[in-house]
């Protein structure tokens, strides 16, 4: 292997800042795209119900077959990430979405459809993991907040961009356009970064624990799943209830960290929780996992309080939504920047604040509240998760040893998907329960969904408060000592397994 320019210290980057810079853009542009996809078909599934004939709740698997499999795949990335070339994993990563993205165009089936979106997903599973990891190995810790912030911009602006792109594209023609508009996209990118991605550190050739893979798989696989059907209307009638597959992946999960606590006193565990060890990190991964649980569950309810109980139509919604994600992705670099000059908790902490009483504002929402005063909430808490994302995911991963970054990116992807789930069966679940309770003391379809939404709500401000409490505790870590430097190569001598 032909190795190209060493760290000279812990605090100099490893590529000349030109060289650095090109390769995060690289990294930040097609993760934007497989973002970018996650959420385009969400004005899509009526029209993919009356095409396929399929039901809402089958429509509802393109969504969660996609969070499934990104729980299943990023609880591997950690091995994975360590034992191949960064260029090899971009290409795998960009392949497997360039592939799902092709089968889902020319679907002439829904079950095709299903599957291709499984196959997308797990080429988005491995481009986070890797964009995160190549930012830890690449910036050094003083600068880590700049780019941290600029590489939120993008990752915030996608999600949020998708429905509104979708809403256009459906106008435009059929909903294939969906995937045929991505698809030279993702290409364009999947070329570029072939030709000028270079190697970060050199692979190693550990063995896998293949009784991990399975545990891994079906316990975070069967928690994710069990918790996105506690909230289910149909919960009732499935064959096997939400709360057996929930309790089922729980103890499978138990089992998968036991096995890794053990081979970490032995061998080479598929996931390192060493990085559980470190207080900045377990702190930054609580208030995480605590953040997106009221994110998402706020995220889930603010559609259906728009077009269900506000009486917008799907791409109003979409189009009013558009500024908080963009609020969220344009404060990211000034929250960066704010970061290296302040550290976290003065960030953090405010952030928590505003996003609690944001999400506690919209408990008091109903059918007479104006879309203009939703859409200035939706601000203000987008900027909210502004000041504690970028930090808590700066700080958490900045205190790990370079060895633990690729376990790290996937503890934290892992536990989001499981987070998301989990806020968004408590939220629904809540929603149901009183909007049922509302409907048997007399109110109307929309009064009584409405009092379930702000219900929901509540219970977000409640998850928001904790967040608060949490953000008390965080800290800017030091830098850590980092005993090896990461070896970087030239794409002019591509390895073999590029």
């Amino acid at each position: 292997m032909t190795e190209g320019t060493m760290l000279a210290s812990p605090a100099e980057p490893v590529l000349p800042p030109a060289r650095v810079t090109a390769v995060l853009r690289i990294l930040v542009l097609s993760t934007f795209v497989v973002l970018l996809n996650e959420t385009i078909m969400v004005n899509a599934i009526p029209r993919l119900m009356r095409e396929f004939e399929v039901t809402a709740a089958a429509a509802g698997w393109l969504s969660t077959s996609f969070m499934l499999t990104m729980a299943v795949v990023i609880p591997v990335t950690g091995w994975f990430l360590q034992r191949v070339t960064t260029r090899t994993a971009f290409g795998t990563a960009m392949a497997l979405f360039l592939a799902g993205t092709s089968l889902a165009a020319a679907a002439p089936a829904f079950p095709v459809l299903l599957a291709a979106r499984v196959i997308q997903a797990g080429g988005t599973a491995v481009m986070m993991p890797l964009l995160m990891t190549t930012l830890m190995t690449l910036v050094p810790p003083h600068d880590r907040g700049r780019v941290m912030g600029n590489i939120t911009l993008v990752i915030s602006v996608a999600p949020a961009l998708g429905p509104a792109a979708s809403g256009v594209l459906l106008q435009l023609g059929t909903w294939r356009l969906l995937f045929l508009a991505v698809l030279p996209i993702a290409g364009a990118m999947a070329l570029l970064g072939r030709r000028r991605l270079v190697n970060i550190g050199e692979p190693q050739a550990g063995p896998i624990d293949w009784p991990s893979v399975p545990l891994a798989a079906l316990g975070f696989g069967a928690l994710v799943y069990g918790l996105s059907g506690l909230g289910a209307e149909n919960s009732a009638r499935a064959p096997v209830p939400p709360a057996v597959t929930t309790l089922a992946g729980g103890v499978l999960v138990g089992l998968f960290v036991w096995r890794q606590l053990a081979l970490q006193r032995s061998s080479t565990p598929l996931l390192d929780l060493r990085t559980l060890t470190y207080r900045h990190f377990s702190v930054a991964l609580g208030l995480m996992c605590l953040s997106f649980m009221a994110l998402m569950g706020g995220f889930i309810l603010l559609p259906i309080y728009l077009q269900e109980v506000a009486g917008l139509s799907s791409l109003q919604t979409g189009l009013l939504l558009i500024p908080g994600g963009l609020t969220t992705g344009l404060l990211g670099p000034q929250v960066g920047k704010l970061y290296d000059r302040l550290g976290a908790p003065r960030l953090v902490v405010p952030g928590a604040v505003l996003t609690a009483v944001c999400l506690a504002l919209f408990a008091f929402t109903g059918e007479q509240t104006s879309p203009w005063l939703v859409l200035a909430l939706h601000v203000a808490l987008s900027a909210g998760m502004a000041f504690v994302f970028t930090p808590i995911f700066t700080s958490g991963l900045s205190v790990l040893p370079p060895h633990l970054y690729p376990h790290g990116s996937a503890i934290l992807g892992s536990l989001q998907q499981v987070a998301a789930a989990a806020g968004t069966a408590l939220v629904i679940s809540v929603m149901s329960g009183r909007a049922a309770t509302a409907a048997a003391g007399g109110a109307d379809a929309t009064g009584a969904l409405a009092t379930g939404i702000r219900w929901g709500f509540g219970v977000g401000a409640v998850i928001g408060g904790l967040t608060v409490l949490i953000a008390l505790l965080v800290r800017t870590p030091p830098a850590p000592q980092q005993p090896a430097e990461p070896k970087v190569q030239d794409e002019a001598a591509p390895h073999p397994s590029a």
